[in-house]
């Protein structure tokens, strides 16, 4: 049997799918699309059935690529398991009425009720099944209250007895059923509830989004770093050793030596600087990104659960707007600033291809991954505090540019912003680690090849002298234009391999600040890392890659040009700061579109 979990966005069925499934979950893309979705199976056996987590849907009549996706996997399922958020029963039943459409056996299960119980919200759920002609099942997939009978009694699923095709038809039965089967009762808010109501305050709500954001940092750094220091000790103490035994075997040099091990530094294999595909490639995948994509996926995860993403996409849907994205595209670009991966893979849940273009160029030129950051602040913070600020300003000058520019020139349209704000609810481990478990195993499937692929193919590039070709090629600009020695030209290669490596080679030049600044800045600009470059091409196409190494390659030149012909030759770096604000807010403030009020008088019937 086929049972698919159909519901409102935020109502908890993906809690219910983790408790049914376990561990035994696959994420699939939909063909043709990029949304995705998850099935796991429950049961063993002849008992064993496949779930289906459908996407979120508020109707039958799709307003976006996620609803189309839903209304099309309605018709390939067997039994339906409709989840509604008990707190929130009268706006959940409307979806509930149009499922009787389908004619397709269903069951309903009543999510959050402990939680329903503690707001004073009473439901006769005996009426409300005879109401409605199916089992209804009072359910907590927090704690797993519930499932069990539900579970049970999905032999009993069967088809609505009913049919309601007008929209006013169907809102007066909901009116009726609501009348007849829920009761409320007076009671005093929640601390959770006050704190709901304060991430929306004008200054609070602004300082809450500061301090979460901050507090999200410090914890991917820390313990991303803690993580990454781990697995470096076991691939030092159990990898590399037969890493070494193999490195003869296969001659200690040559093109297939070259491309698997590496070059030999020092006469010794380095995991981080040999750049093979046995060597730096494993090194990258699961030293570097793995720790910082799992620490991110579980920080992510928890402030999902919580309720408090919605409320920071409310907050910077404003902004955001501005630069052609709408509020939720701040969780994607989050992500990036830990690593430009999952930053890319999260872009799948924006609804307009325009936004991803937007949102991913963004990423590939303006925002450095964690390790890029760290290594940045550590070296050029080292020659003053101006400098490091110089090449954060820059680069919020650039997204500001690149964000405006985007939002004029490119064609299409940025959808409002719609969408459910849950409230407040503290998550279980349990839960947490199941859906980190989901979304690291789909990483691992989906990312690494083509970030195997891609090393591998810088490697073949590196061992035939075609990456030697191009360095003698740009050679002109770096020296010419941007003033800085021949010697960063090799680095700046290593660079689409690894940015955090070559910003860290960096310490071995003696660079002035001024090009130290430049370097850093450059590094970050033009080409994304391998591994964020082949996740791009998969996510938006040959046609639009191209379009954004375009706007990739304009920037970086105009931008290191720029810098090298006013850095301490014109204005002082502190003098560049404050030029480089001042410039974003105008730009931002001329730029802003304004809207018109919205009467009531426009919509009949209000």
């Amino acid at each position: 049997m086929k049972i698919l979990l159909v519901g409102n966005p935020n109502v908890g069925k993906s809690l219910v799918f983790s408790q049914l499934t376990g561990l035994n979950v696959t994420a699939s893309n939909y063909p043709g699309t990029t949304v995705e979705f998850y099935r796991g199976y429950m049961g063993k056996g002849e008992d064993r059935h496949e779930i289906i987590d459908v996407p979120g849907m508020y109707s039958m009549e799709p307003t976006c690529e996620a609803e189309q996706v839903a209304r099309k996997m309605l018709n390939y399922g067997d039994v339906i398991i409709n989840v509604l958020d008990a707190t929130n029963l009268e706006r959940n039943l409307n979806l509930t009425l149009q499922l009787a459409a389908c004619r397709k056996p269903m069951v309903v299960a009543l999510n959050f009720w402990d939680e329903a119980k503690q707001k004073g919200i009473g439901i006769n759920t005996g009426k409300l099944e005879s109401i409605l002609g199916v089992p209804v099942i009072p359910v907590s997939a927090v704690t797993g209250e519930g499932l069990k009978t539900m579970v049970d009694r999905l032999k009993e699923a069967r088809v609505p007895p009913f049919l309601i095709d007008k929209a006013d038809e169907r809102w007066e039965k909901i009116g009726t059923v609501i009348r007849e089967v829920q009761t409320l009762r007076h009671r005093h808010p929640t601390l959770l509830e006050h704190l709901q109501n304060m991430s929306f305050h004008p200054v609070y709500g602004f300082l809450t989004g500061v301090a979460v954001l901050l507090v999200s940092i410090f914890l991917i750094i820390f313990i991303g770093e803690f993580l990454i220091g781990i697995i470096e000790l076991l691939l030092t103490r159990w990898y590399l050793p037969l890493i070494e035994k193999l490195s003869p075997l296969l001659g200690g040099e040559g093109l297939f030596h070259d491309v698997l091990i590496g070059k030999l530094i020092d006469g010794t294999i380095n995991l981080e600087e040999s750049l093979g595909l046995l060597t730096t490639g494993v090194y990258v995948a699961f030293g570097v990104v793995l720790p910082y994509i799992s620490i991110f996926y579980f920080i992510l995860g928890f402030w999902e659960d919580f309720g408090y993403l919605p409320r920071l996409a409310v907050l910077m849907d404003r902004i955001m707007h501005r630069i052609g994205l709408h509020g939720f595209a701040v969780v994607p670009l989050i992500l990036a600033f830990g690593c430009n991966v999952p930053g890319v893979l999260a872009l799948r849940n924006l609804e307009s291809r325009r936004e991803k273009f937007i949102a991913a160029t963004i990423m590939a030129i303006g925002i450095p991954c964690m390790a890029q950051s760290s290594i940045i602040i550590g070296l050029v913070g080292k020659h003053g505090l101006s400098y490091l600020l110089l090449v954060f300003a820059f680069l919020f000058f650039i997204w500001t540019v690149l964000g405006i520019f985007g939002n004029c020139f490119i064609q299409g349209h940025t959808p409002s912003l719609l969408m459910e704000i849950p409230p407040y609810r503290l998550p279980r481990a349990s839960v947490q680690l199941k859906k980190l478990k989901m979304r690291v195993t789909a990483f691992l499937t989906e990312a690494i090849p083509f970030v195997f692929g891609s090393i591998l193919l810088v490697d073949l590039l590196h061992a035939l002298g075609v990456i030697n070709w191009i360095a003698r090629l740009i050679a002109p600009v770096i020296s010419g234009l941007w003033g800085l020695p021949e010697t960063v030209t090799s680095t700046l290669m290593i660079g689409f391999l690894r940015k955090d490596v070559a910003v860290a080679l960096l310490e071995a030049l003696t660079l002035t600040p001024a090009q130290l600044t430049i370097t850093a800045l450059i590094l970050t600009l033009y080409f994304p890392c391998a591994a964020t470059f082949a996740v791009i091409m998969r996510e938006l196409g040959l046609k639009d890659t191209l379009k954004a190494i375009g706007i990739m390659l304009t920037v970086t030149l105009l931008s290191g040009t720029f810098l090298s012909l006013t850095l301490d030759r014109l204005l002082p770096p502190q003098a560049l700061v404050v030029l480089l604000v001042a410039a974003s807010i105008v730009l931002a403030a001329l730029t802003a579109k304004k809207y018109d009020p919205v009467e009531f008088e426009d919509f009949p019937g209000t």
